[in-house]
């Protein structure tokens, strides 16, 4: 049974995710797109739908016979650098074209798929198809309009900002985000995400197939995961918010994914995001949570 996993044995969490597999019986190597072209091969025929892969070290793998693909890191491709600059940008496009056609024509089953991440990257689009579902969300306004920006933040006692992609911590927003100057020099720079802040608890809730396993976040930070000592304590979600969590996996894509709720002091449960490689050792090891057993089981 070959197994691949998008990433490298530079991620712990990669690792482990390779180890358990091998334990299970599982033939694993990693696909570490940084390596291509320069170190992994790749053809495809799209009139016969075969498929070659050949990795570092010489081991080769028909598309078809791959049974499934574990995301973790996807890195973009490595080219190295040339004189001509258009020659750089033709070569790096059309090694991203190859690498975005395997994804999506590999049969495997991948958790999680191409389209599932690239529906997380529209993080905007995410919040809007949670709350279709049904599932609350917070306040949120995403844009670049100062006026709008202060306009919200009027509206609502405590506010928090975060990048509309991801990339850094979420913040209070304060006075002196919002001077008027400093606001519409950063806002012609870079869209923001604002929200309403949601008074209460951290709600973590790991989705696999149709399990779920939830814990609370005990921590003092805005944001958990600037906290290392965070206290993770395993509870018993609502059997709605349970069919909400399987909801929300399914309405995204999902086969896995950690989602981070706000459990506010009226008793609700507010979505806040949803993440398709969302990182689970130290979770799992203070829960004692089966998230890698589970997760070798849905690859397998």
């Amino acid at each position: 049974m070959n197994i691949l996993i998008l990433g490298s044995s530079r991620d712990v969490e990669a690792t482990h995710v390779m180890n358990a597999l091998i334990q299970a019986g599982a033939v694993v190597n990693y696909l570490d797109t940084l390596l291509f072209p320069t170190q992994i091969q790749l053809s495809w025929e799209p009139n016969t739908q075969a498929g070659c892969l050949t990795l570092p070290g010489g081991c080769q793998l028909n598309l078809q016979d791959i049974k499934s693909v574990y995301w973790r890191n996807f890195c973009t491709p490595y080219i190295p650098s040339l004189k001509d600059p258009a020659q750089q940008k033709i070569a790096f496009s059309d090694s991203m074209s190859v690498l975005r056609s395997l994804i999506q024509a590999c049969p495997a089953l991948w958790v999680n798929s191409w389209q599932a991440y690239q529906f997380h990257k529209e993080k905007p689009l995410q919040l809007s198809k949670v709350k279709e579902i049904g599932v609350k969300i917070p306040a949120t306004l995403i844009g670049n309009d100062p006026d709008r920006v202060i306009e919200f933040s009027e509206c609502h006692p405590k506010i928090i900002f975060k990048p509309v992609y991801g990339g850094t911590h979420t913040q209070l927003l304060t006075d002196f985000h919002l001077d008027r100057k400093r606001l519409s020099l950063a806002l012609k720079l870079s869209p923001v995400t604002i929200q309403e802040y949601i008074p209460g608890t951290n709600i973590r809730s790991y989705v696999i197939a149709d399990s779920v396993y939830s814990a609370e976040i005990r921590t003092h930070s805005i944001d958990f995961r600037e906290d290392s000592a965070a206290e993770l304590v395993p509870v018993d979600l609502p059997e709605s918010v349970q069919q909400q969590c399987l909801a929300i996996a399914k309405a995204l894509m999902l086969e896995w994914t950690a989602i981070d709720w706000r459990l506010n002091p009226e008793g609700e449960y507010v979505f806040l995001e949803a993440n398709p490689s969302p990182m689970f050792v130290n979770f799992e090891h203070q829960t004692g949570f089966p998230i890698t057993q589970e997760l070798v089981k849905l690859l397998m």
